[in-house]
């Protein structure tokens, strides 16, 4: 039996999309936790008390790169890319998590996240620091795709939904993408996929 433990936000959100795109055989288990209610007993399934987690029998793995690398490997998918790509797809996991989606995350957490649970005023400042290393990073990946439909081997990979990880909320997050004409279209085609589009619909 395997589980999936997801919630809405950013990181469990590329999880379940893998799922779906793979037609993992996982039960969805939506959760929150870190709500105090839910926090302690959580942590035997993730001692990090974050989403996502696979549950396989006995085994717990947390984090969404491994997550979507073992959903892989049950559908027997190279989705996840071989070893003569492998360098590649790390290359894009770090620079994406480290670069690119950091600097998105700080318009998702202050424009969605801040005002939804009333955590306080907004952070001008790191909004303005993370405006600017946007600017930076986004324009490298704009350059990449430029003659590009995908980001690698010429087909669509995990490369494409890990880097585009903050991208569905990019209007509501108020972050400037349009600014950079391929990231749009690049992510139009991965609006395509239903997996990517709607992850979460017909589930709980």
């Amino acid at each position: 039996m395997k589980t999936l433990y997801y919630s809405r936000n950013l990181n469990p959100r590329v999880a379940v999309a893998v799922a779906r795109h793979l037609k993992s055989p996982v039960d969805y288990v939506a959760a929150s936790p870190r709500d105090s209610r839910y926090e302690e007993a959580f942590r035997m399934i993730n001692p990090n008390t974050l989403v996502p987690v696979l549950v396989e029998d006995e085994n717990r793995l947390w984090e969404t790169d491994a997550i979507a690398c073992r959903l892989s490997q049950i559908a027997k998918s190279d989705f996840w890319p071989g070893p003569s790509s492998l360098v590649e797809l790390l290359m894009w996991l770090s620079w994406g998590t480290h670069h690119f989606t950091r600097a998105g995350d700080m318009f998702y957490f202050q424009n969605i996240i801040r005002p939804r649970y009333s955590l306080g005023p907004e952070d001008t400042q790191g909004l303005a620091n993370s405006l600017n290393e946007f600017r930076r990073f986004a324009p490298i990946l704009d350059a990449h795709l430029g003659g590009k439909d995908w980001l690698m081997d010429n087909r669509m990979t995990y490369a494409d939904f890990r880097v585009a990880t903050v991208l569905p909320f990019a209007q509501e997050a108020k972050l400037p993408v349009d600014d950079y004409p391929n990231i749009v279209k690049w992510h139009d085609r991965l609006l395509q996929l239903d997996a990517w589009r709607s992850p979460f619909e017909g589930l709980n």
